[in-house]
Order: structure tokens, then sequence, then C-alpha cells
């Protein structure tokens, strides 16, 4: 059975259609590949202080249309109006933070014998992107933009139930005067359009967001033209909770219901110390019955339906209807709602426990003491993200010390800023995002040896 050409768009809310678009063939994938090696020897030639000039337009250009992009990400991803107008933001942002970075991409003078030694960081060519429908807007700039403010080209895929807010993107650079396919967005089935990213030769690195058993595949098939990765795969974070914490802030539902829990990094095991479980399941029963769900346009809204009928459906599988469960409410009728849970029966070797459920579902765990905790935490093949409570500094650092993961986060629940550098540990990805080091990750380094010493006589 041959694939459709185009893609559906489907409003997650009300399961109505928003749009087709053209589904990328392997064809169109090498057109726009080799398009971009093209377009990417001109942008690099550019003077740096130019590049960066036409990127900080470019995130004029973004800024204007602020309300746009948010509203059209609400529409085809059923985030809340807050949370896509902070996603539209975040673009903008890293626009104006990677533009200021084509400029101080520097290298070293290294002291060596009988000459100078210097480094050039140079931009690989054309870069891969291949970004997820959880985030759409935002990871699929984590990893554009560096990448444009070094120097390189970019074929972003997006996800296929989430092409618009990325097509926009790409309307709006060539708005702002970017040149011509030195920012192309094709969306596309994966097994069609990003295999083929990932296995032509003329795209010198892929990024990819997404599921690590995709990312296991993405990755096998970049070492056959031995390319380079990053890779920001999945997450079971913890939220360790110690006793002497602010219960209220550490145990906020948000923590695991941001994005309607379809997130890498949500706290998804909450790990409560022993003696203050009954007190936590009292205010998390309170506080996932005060979660307002629904219509993510309105403003009062405070968690959105999942993606698509497929995730809804993974969902409901780690949740039967007889668990042992704090459960809040979720509309009726038409579009993929399920209700914000705790599940409060699960052992820490249980499915709901270990696996990604990437939905509004959390589990309830207890601890007895430190090095408990650190035990649970670390009990994951995962390692992305995770939050400690406690009012002791000195524990704080130990445990931040000991648990394996790639950010974590005290007395807070917040993972990313544009500023620190984001990725995992273990099967949660390799590499990092974000962050002052982001565009050297797009570059190669070339050393440079210059003799001094005289012609021999």
């Amino acid at each position: 059975m041959s694939e459709p050409h185009e893609l559906t768009v489907l409003n997650p809310a009300t399961e109505e259609v928003l749009a087709t678009v053209p589904a990328a063939s392997e064809e169109d994938i090498d057109t726009a590949v080799v398009r971009a090696t093209r377009a990417q020897a001109k942008w690099a030639a550019l003077a740096p202080a130019d590049r960066a000039r036409l990127l900080r337009r470019f995130a004029d250009t973004v800024d204007s249309h602020l309300e746009e992009l948010a509203r059209l990400e609400v529409r085809e991803a059923g985030h809340t109006v807050g949370n896509a107008r902070w996603e539209a933001g975040n673009a903008r942002d890293l626009l104006l933070y990677a533009a200021g970075g084509a400029e101080r991409l520097l290298g070293r003078q290294i002291p060596v014998p009988g000459g100078w030694n210097v480094t050039f960081q140079e931009p690989l060519g054309v870069v891969g992107v291949i970004a997820p429908w959880n985030f759409p807007m935002p990871i699929a700039a984590w990893g554009s933009f560096p990448a444009l403010a070094a120097g390189n080209a970019v074929v972003l895929k997006p996800a296929e139930t989430t092409p618009l807010t990325a097509l926009r993107l790409a309307e709006l650079a060539l708005e702002a005067g970017l040149p011509e396919h030195v920012f192309q967005v094709l969306p596309g089935h994966g097994h069609i359009a990003g295999r083929a990213l990932v296995d032509h030769p003329d795209a010198a690195k892929i990024v990819f967001t997404g599921s690590t058993r995709t990312g296991r595949e993405v990755m096998e098939r970049c070492a056959r033209l031995v390319k380079p990765v990053t890779l920001e795969l999945g997450g079971k974070s913890p939220n360790i909770v110690f006793a002497d914490a602010d219960l209220k802030a550490a145990l906020d539902p948000f923590s695991f219901l941001d994005n309607s829990g379809q997130d890498c990094c949500a706290r998804t095991r909450i790990l409560v110390q022993e003696t203050v479980l009954e007190e936590a399941r009292d205010f998390l029963a309170d506080a996932l019955a005060s979660v307002v769900v629904g219509d993510p346009a309105d403003e009062k809204t405070q968690m959105g339906p999942l993606i698509s009928r497929q995730q809804l459906d993974r969902v409901r599988s780690y949740v039967p209807e007889a668990a042992p469960a704090l459960r809040g409410s979720a509309p009726q009728g038409p579009g993929f709602w399920f209700p914000p849970t705790v599940l409060t029966g699960e052992r820490p070797d249980s499915e709901a426990a270990r696996e990604e459920i990437f939905g509004p579902v959390a589990v309830l765990l207890p601890f007895t003491d430190e090095q408990d905790a650190v035990r649970l935490a670390n009990d994951t093949p995962y390692g992305l993200s995770g939050s400690l409570w406690t009012r002791d500094l000195g524990r704080a650092l130990r445990v931040s010390q000991t648990v394996r993961a790639g950010n974590l986060s005290v007395n807070s629940h917040s993972s990313v800023r544009y500023w620190t550098p984001f990725g995992g540990f273990k099967q949660s990805g390799l590499g990092r995002e974000l962050g002052p080091d982001a565009l050297t990750a797009f570059t190669e380094t070339k050393n440079v040896f210059i003799s001094t010493e005289g012609p021999a006589q």
C-alpha cells in the first residue's frame, strides 16, 4: 500500500481537519539538500555581522507574528494559549541569542614551538533537523537557529501531525531577508522523508528529537556515514520530595501535566519521603481536582488534549480503570482528552513507573532516606531531567551530584533555558543543545600551524 502524498493535520481538541500539506518524497529531500548545499556556501561567506543582522531581522519578524504563531500552535498541537505564546517567544529569543553567537564563534591561539598555531570553527555544511510533535516550534528552533548562526544551511522535517508552525517560520525567514534555500522546511513521513534526510550523504549532521527507539535507528544509520548526531530522546524524570520541602511548591501538578504530560522532562515519578506520604497524597488529590482541562484557546484552560487518537490509546493502556489512582476530570465528546492522573499503587519496577507514558499520568512512590531516594531516582534507563526539593543545602548538593540526569533543578521544576545547555544521560540522548556552546556543536574545528622558522641556510 503506497503512502499518501499529503499529510492531514487535525485539531486535537475537536478532531476537525485543519489543513492538508504535501508530504515530501525521497526525491524532494534530495532536491532540498542540493539546494541547501549551494545556498550554504554563500551564507557561510557572509561576514558574521551580516549573518547576525539577518537573524536579528528574522527575530523581529517572528516577534511581529507572535500571536499568529501561538494561535496556530494551539490549533495544530492542542497547547494552551499561554504555553503557545511562551513557545513563540522562545523561538524569537533563541534567534536573538544565536545571532549574538555568530560574531563570537572564536577559535584559539595555542602556544607551540617553531611557529603559531590557531584554530577555526568552520560550519559543517547542511544540517538536517527532525523535530517532534510535542513542542513543534521551540524544538525546531533549538536545532535550526544555532546551526544557521554558525553558517550552516538547515533542512527541517517537522512531525507529520504538526508541520504548520514550522512552515510559517520558513515563510517568515524569507520575509526577513534570509537567502532562499538556507532554511527549508519539508513535512513528510518519518520513514520516508526523515530516513532520506538521515541517509543523505550531503547532510553533514542530524539533530533528532523523539523516542529512544527511533533515536537508536537514527544513530545506526548515521554511523554508516560516520555522521555526527545530536539526540534528545525519552525521559522518566524523578521529582524527589524530602520531608522538609515546601510541599505545595514541590507537588505542583504541572510538573507533570504541562503540555498534557507530553514532555520528555515531565516529572512523572513523584518520589516522596514516606513520613509525609499521606500529606502529599491529600495535596495531590485536591490539586488534580482543581485542574481546568478544556478548550486550549480559552485563557482559563490549564491543560488541553493529547495530540492524537494513537497517543490517547497509548496513555489509556497504562491506566486500567480499576487501578488505584488520584484522578481529575476531562471533557467528554470529540477530542483526545485524558484526565490528570496519579497512580498510587504501582511498584517501582512496574511498566507505568519505568516507561515513558507521554501523557498526564504520574506515579507516586515512597522512599525512606537520601540513599533510597537516589537509588529510586537512578533506577531507570533514562536520565534527562528531574527536580529535588529540600531546605538542606548540603543534601541538595549531594543529591545533585549523584542523580544521573543532564538537567536537574533544586527547589524548582524548570528544565529549559536557552542560555544553558540541555540534553540527557543514558538513553535520554547524546550531545547538548542551547547554551553558550550551541553554535560550536554545528562546526568542525580546523587546526592550522604556521611556521615562523626561516628557510634552511
